[in-house]
């Protein structure tokens, strides 16, 4: 099926940070999102205005269930761009240079795990973190091409294993930190259903009292896995963004619940001067 799409750029959302089972090859971007497969494309002939034509592996059906919501597709990002201070020559270069960057609307168990694994971690590592701890312990899956591919590990089956087998995964000291995580979800200790009934400030608080989720990673999960747009997750890209750019720290009570996308652009135009 084919769909439009307005503010997309496959290749910025694969690198801005947020999801790591989401890869490019010839322009063609596979997704894993739990159990489910799907493979898009931008289509270079049909676009218009802003909006971009993509082709979909998935059925329209599955499209208006599941991944429509995944990618965000019914929010305004050119609202969020528009709504930038026009005297903020810098805000506005990094908007510009991401300006295809969704925000995801991810599964927040997988957010809490990959996020863990974030930690004092590049991109490129924490891809092949998860994508071992997938194979080792995730439901083997079948694509519509019949390859195989892995669906995330739930806590139930990260429960079972131990602290030195997760080790094996390449996560180090993380290992003790996820499986504690996972024990207590699996026993019913922490309650991840009970998040998404939560403001973002209660959210983030409770999200802390996981062994190894510090602020920035309770803010990461608040914003990549409970869609809480106005949470501002900050790490030593964004650091020095707000050292350079905002001493006085980051208009977050202009821009609220906008602040989450904005601080997507920052990071992936910092991420791409680091490149550079």
């Amino acid at each position: 099926m084919e769909c439009w799409i307005p503010d997309m750029d496959l290749e910025q959302i694969a690198a801005s940070g947020q999801c790591f089972r989401m890869e490019g090859n010839e322009g063609v971007f596979s997704v894993i999102a739990g159990e489910r497969y799907l493979e898009i494309a931008l289509v270079p002939e049909a676009q218009a205005q802003g909006q971009g034509c993509f082709r979909l592996s998935c059925s329209q059906e599955e499209w208006d269930s599941f991944w429509s919501r995944y990618f965000d597709a019914e929010t305004d990002y050119g609202a969020a761009k528009a709504a930038i201070d026009l005297q903020d020559e810098y805000l506005l270069e990094a908007a510009r240079g991401g300006w295809g960057i969704r925000i995801l609307r991810q599964d927040l168990w997988e957010m809490i795990i990959t996020f863990i694994i974030s930690q004092r971690n590049n991109i490129p590592r924490i891809r092949r973190c998860v994508e071992l701890l997938c194979r080792r312990y995730g439901k083997e899956m079948q694509n519509f091409r019949g390859e195989t591919y892995y669906a995330f590990p739930g806590p139930e089956e990260l429960s079972r294993v131990t602290e030195e087998e997760l080790r094996a995964c390449n996560l180090g000291y993380r290992a003790g930190y996820i499986l504690e995580t996972a024990r207590m979800v699996n026993a019913g200790e922490f309650q991840l259903e009970a998040l998404h009934d939560m403001a973002y400030p209660e959210a983030r608080a409770a999200l802390m009292e996981l062994k190894g989720v510090g602020i920035k990673v309770a803010e990461c999960v608040c914003l990549f896995g409970l869609h809480h747009l106005e949470a501002f997750p900050v790490d030593t890209h964004i650091a020095q963004a707000l050292e350079n750019h905002y001493p006085q720290g980051f208009p977050l009570e202009r821009y609220g619940s906008l602040s989450g996308i904005l601080q997507q652009y920052i990071f992936f135009y910092e991420l791409g001067k680091g490149k550079k």
